[in-house]
């Protein structure tokens, strides 16, 4: 059986995959907006405690579809492991039709293309890469570490491999003072991307986070409801994807979205505009936002 240490997070559509951690924590763990591993120190797991806990899952699964490589950027994990990784995963669960991974834009450009090339072959079907904002000025805010260029580059890297690509961002990130500009910069960042997949969260503020801090000392502002809503119209009104499956359908969302862009585009602004001209008690409380 898996051995999980600490919290064990996966991204929505990896609710029914079967998670192995080869890294425990964040290598970064530093932005402003996450407390998720902030207990946790980063380390990369042994190859062979990786390759025992899959053969200890083989006999207690007779059929695992997915599997999800966690903690937070596991992507960091030599080429050369990683394959071993896969290729067992591939000999031992023939049945398994994906494997998918959290990658940082710093690792993806760690690797070259023929190495992801590699990763894809042996059985890499998704990379899950946090963007957050397309604003220069509101990564460097967040303590991303990355830059907007770095983003791109590492999107392009996925893309050239053939590895489908799911990029996250954050409404309200930049507060009320950058809606425009987020929501702006985003859309700009993404149709050079022009991902497969596109999750929208929304800011949610927890203890723990140094963003909460800020929040509560008055250094930042929170966006409220039809502001955010707001936002994901400009945001959705600029994007010119080819053919992506977009979601804003997490617990932290005000109100769900979901579709396909571009065909789906004119029927997410028209239920953008009913929320916004509905009354307030359509939008979830904040206890419902709670994760």
């Amino acid at each position: 059986m898996p051995k999980y240490e600490g919290a064990v997070y996966r991204p929505p559509s990896e609710a029914y995959s079967l998670i192995i951690q080869i890294t425990m924590g964040c290598s970064h763990n530093k932005c402003t907006f996450c407390a998720l591993y902030r207990d946790k120190p980063f380390r990369i797991k042994k190859l062979d405690e990786v390759i025992k806990e899959l053969q200890e899952a083989r006999t207690h699964y007779s059929h695992v579809e997915k599997f999800f490589l966690a903690d937070g950027d596991a992507l960091i994990v030599p080429t050369r492991d990683l394959l071993v990784i896969l290729q067992t995963i591939k000999s031992l669960f023939p049945e398994c039709k994906r494997v998918g991974v959290y990658g940082s834009a710093k690792d993806i450009n760690r690797k070259t293309e023929e190495e992801l090339i590699q990763l894809k072959e042996a059985g890499l079907g998704i990379i899950y890469c946090g963007l957050e904002s397309g604003n220069e000025e509101i990564l460097a805010a967040v303590k991303k570490n990355v830059s907007v260029q770095d983003m791109i580059k590492a999107g392009q890297k996925v893309k050239k491999a053939g590895i489908p690509l799911s990029i996250t961002i954050i409404s309200g990130l930049g507060g009320p003072e950058k809606l425009r500009q987020h929501a702006l910069d985003t859309a700009k960042v993404l149709n050079v991307m022009d991902p497969e997949y596109l999750g929208l969260l929304t800011l949610l503020l927890q203890e723990g986070m140094e963003l909460y801090d800020q929040w509560k000392s008055g250094k930042f502002t929170l966006l409220n409801p039809r502001e955010v809503l707001t936002e994901t119209k400009l945001l959705l009104e600029n994007l010119q994807l080819t053919n992506c499956i977009f979601r804003a359908n997490h617990a932290s969302n005000y109100v769900p979205l979901g579709g396909t862009l571009p065909q789906d585009k004119e029927r997410l602004l028209s239920l953008i505009d009913k929320a916004l001209a509905a009354p307030e008690h359509i939008f979830k409380s904040e206890n419902q936002r709670l994760l």
